[in-house]
């Protein structure tokens, strides 16, 4: 069984490298590549058992390596986008100066608060709706402030300098609850209010509510028992509920919502409270988890500014989402005025979770469990006459994927629940849970693609084509055969195939779906490379690439494809020669194309035009992002193109250090999570690959591209000589069992140690320093 690529298909690679390994190509080999004997030091009666040590060991280190990650301000922010933000993945707070005003702003908004009025559109009907803000309000005029932003506590610290005296702050967030300490000194005092906002959708700056939309209904307050202040938001079908209380230099918020029940969340925002118990009990349970998040892996490269970036990315994508909590809106948990207050499936809520699988981070995929909650919605989403074996979802939605699929033949936009499926399907890959393989991706996935199915149709030519649909936000819609939808297609029929043979399933669309493989019309493509559809060249500027899917990320066109370079080449380069829409993911994700064609130093010449200031739409003084709104996909993408520098795994081959910027001599990786749910370990001094060491979590075959030269040492973990196979073009296949590490060098061994590297490029913190 092959894949688009011509190469086979991950989930089918157990067969054929057991062909391998048994067949003509050679026999197995003890120790090394290119049929070189074993070294010395392998061979005989002897093992040398080995063993990778850290230097991040311990809670200082990390702290310490961590501290320099910090972002830092000394003046006060005045905009969402510069300010500290903290969050746990449903509750975000942001801290900015109180427009206009002598005060402090901490936002209070939540991932669950939103709208239950479909008939009104994602835009308004079922969008994200804001909560309220706390102000902090000095008796002094600020003068300064001196404020840290700590990623291994996830706290923000530090203190305000007015003319009457200071307050000294920390704040965290931790089980939907913010929690605040503030102190004053000299002539200050704290004081707080709490400002409820309007339920209404922050889509208000740009229009109107749509015709018959009625306002909800104003908030009341009232005060608990206990002394709790509450303010309660009605709802159409539900409730928000926001609880604080006071005590001492302490003070505790949190925020419930409830659907279709209107009455729950006033109890669930008194309950968080009465979990948290005070300041420093929270914070202990809060630094626990956060400290545990932090140790899953590691990474340290020679840039100081964007080493500080990433690791800002991993404590953001962190803070904005956790595994059975809502997806991602636009802005993530932190909502602002914007048009976009809901999910966008076209693009950035792919974009908001690549990031997570290299990092070995899946206990934050809300993506993966939004699916596999939402099945009926799915299906509902459809038009009644496909519901019967099909399903989708709309441009937008609510964080329950309600929103209709138009239909092919209308210039619809139908693909975005299959590419969402393929964020998925690399969550499946990177961890190989069959449940998630069985449950969510080959049930969705097969609904998915069954809507594709009942519109194509036979030409001419004899080959299938899909009627009019539209590329993503591009202005000209195609008559037919958008490559943004073949492509998808493509890997959708594929993945099927395969999962249904690793799943052991005899399904009764296998034919269809081979035929469609054989059958479907080539991708459009004309002089300057990939066009948009059928007689749709690209022919101006925008900021999508969905045209150029087959190369980025569904890599069903490749480098390791010869006759396709120049191919790819020229629609990349003719992508960014039409300047003028571009925004920042159109820089992330030319970065990390350039980083499938080994080419590090483009790349990363791509990437740095994201936090060019020069550019229209940069990366923030807080690494957040706006457009007309907040856009948290961006920043977060920018981290992927890192990860695609530094480790890939398409195809079912592990790529170490493929597309290095040549100024990075010295990079580490420790437990970067790969497909087949392996995690690389390896270092990189001088610019040459010292050792690579790769433990397998799941049994599953290993091929290794590593770019070592001259004689390779590989040993299992108990000193023991693995058994490989040169596949060629660098790619050595190895045995390597569930539970077992292996570890691969050239020359005498090296040092086995995993350590932060020297900045050679040093950079300012983040924030206002």
């Amino acid at each position: 069984m092959t894949s688009q690529s011509g190469k086979s298909s991950p989930l089918s690679r157990r067969v054929v490298l057991g062909t391998a390994l048994g067949g003509a190509a050679g026999a197995a080999l003890p120790a090394t590549a290119h049929a070189e004997q074993p070294s010395p030091q392998v061979a005989g009666g002897g093992r040398r058992p080995w063993r990778l040590r850290s230097t991040m060991t311990t809670d200082n280190a990390w702290a310490g390596f961590l501290r320099q990650q910090d972002l830092l301000w000394s003046r006060l922010p005045t905009r969402w986008y510069e300010g500290p933000f903290l969050g746990d993945g449903l509750l975000g707070s942001m801290i900015y100066q109180e427009p206009g005003v002598n005060q402090i702003r901490f936002t209070v908004q939540h991932g669950r608060v939103q709208d239950h009025r479909p008939q009104f559109g994602s835009g308004w009907g079922t969008c994200r709706l804001p909560v309220g803000h706390l102000t902090l309000e000095p008796v002094g005029t600020v003068t300064a402030v001196n404020w840290r932003l700590s990623l291994w506590n996830a706290e923000l610290t530090g203190t305000v300098t007015t003319t009457a005296g200071t307050l000294t702050l920390a704040a965290i967030i931790h089980d939907e609850v913010l929690a605040i300490r503030a102190r004053a000194t000299g002539d200050e005092r704290v004081v707080w209010t709490f400002h409820p906002e309007e339920a209404i959708s922050p889509r208000k700056i740009q229009e109107a509510p749509p015709s018959g939309y009625t306002p909800n209904p104003p908030w009341t307050t009232k005060t608990a028992a206990d002394g709790t202040e509450q303010v309660l938001q009605p709802l159409s079908g539900g409730q928000t509920a926001t609880a604080y209380r006071r005590h001492g230099d302490e003070l505790l918020v949190s925020v419930g919502h409830s659907a279709p029940s209107t009455t729950a969340a006033e109890a669930d925002s008194l309950r968080n409270l009465r979990r948290a118990g005070s300041y420093s009990a929270l914070r202990r349970k809060h630094t626990r988890w956060w400290h545990g998040f932090y140790r899953k892996s590691f990474v340290s490269f020679p840039d100081q500014r964007l080493q500080s970036f990433h690791w800002i990315q991993l404590y953001k994508v962190a803070s904005a989402s956790r595994a059975g909590g809502p997806p991602m809106a636009t802005p993530g948990p932190w909502l602002e005025p914007t048009p976009w207050p809901a999910v966008w499936w076209n693009l950035n809520i792919q974009l908001e979770y690549w990031l997570i699988h290299g990092s070995n981070h899946l206990e934050l995929d809300a993506l993966a469990t939004t699916l596999r909650q939402n099945q009926e919605q799915l299906v509902a989403n459809v038009p009644a006459a496909y519901r019967s074996d099909s399903s989708g979802v709309g441009r937008s939605s609510d964080m329950f994927a309600n929103r209709e699929v138009g239909r092919p033949g209308t210039g619809a936009e139908t693909g975005d629940l299959t590419w969402a499926l393929h964020n998925v399907w690399l969550s499946y890959r990177h961890s190989m849970d069959e449940s998630l393989l069985r449950d969510t991706v080959f049930p969705v996935l097969r609904r998915a693609i069954n809507y594709y199915l009942h519109f194509l149709t036979p030409g001419s030519d004899g080959k299938l084509h899909l009627p009019s649909t539209l590329s993503p936000e591009y202005p000209v819609v195609p008559p037919q055969d958008t490559n943004y939808d073949l492509a998808l297609i493509r890997w959708g029929c594929q993945t099927l195939l395969d999962s249904a043979e690793r799943l052991g399933v005899d399904d009764a669309s296998a034919p269809r779906w081979r035929e469609v493989l054989a059958k479907l019309t080539p991708y459009p493509v004309d002089a300057n490379g990939f066009m948009i559809g059928a007689d749709t060249p690209y022919a101006q500027s925008h900021r999508h690439y969905s045209h150029l899917l087959m190369v980025y990320p569904l890599y069903l066109v490749n480098w390791d494809q010869p006759e396709k370079r120049e191919l790819i080449t020229k629609s990349i380069e003719h992508w960014h020669a039409l300047t003028g829409a571009h925004r920042g993911y159109s820089y992330t994700g030319a970065a990390s194309m350039y980083a499938m064609t080994g080419d590090g130093d483009t790349a990363i010449g791509y990437l740095r035009k994201f936090f060019d200031p020069t550019t229209r739409y940069p990366c923030q003084a807080n690494t957040h992002y706006t457009e007309a709104g907040p856009v948290i996909e961006t920043p977060l993408s920018a981290s992927q193109s890192l990860h695609d520098m530094f480790c890939q795994s398409w195809g079912g081959v592990i790529r170490v250090f493929p597309a290095v910027p040549t100024a990075w001599a010295d990079v580490t990786l420790h437990d970067f999570r790969t497909q087949g749910a392996f995690l690389v370990s390896a270092v990189r001094k001088a610019g040459r690959t010292r050792f690579i060491r790769i433990r397998s979590l799941a049994g599953e075959p290993l091929q290794l591209k590593h770019g070592l030269s001259g004689r390779l040492t590989v040993l299992l973990d108990d000193g023991s000589p693995a058994r490989t196979h040169d596949l060629g073009d660098g790619v050595l296949s190895i045995e390597l069992p569930k539970g077992r590490e292996v570890l691969v060098h050239s020359g005498s061994r090296p040092d086995l140690v995993i350590a932060p590297v020297t900045v050679s490029e040093p950079g300012a913190a983040w924030g206002l320093p």
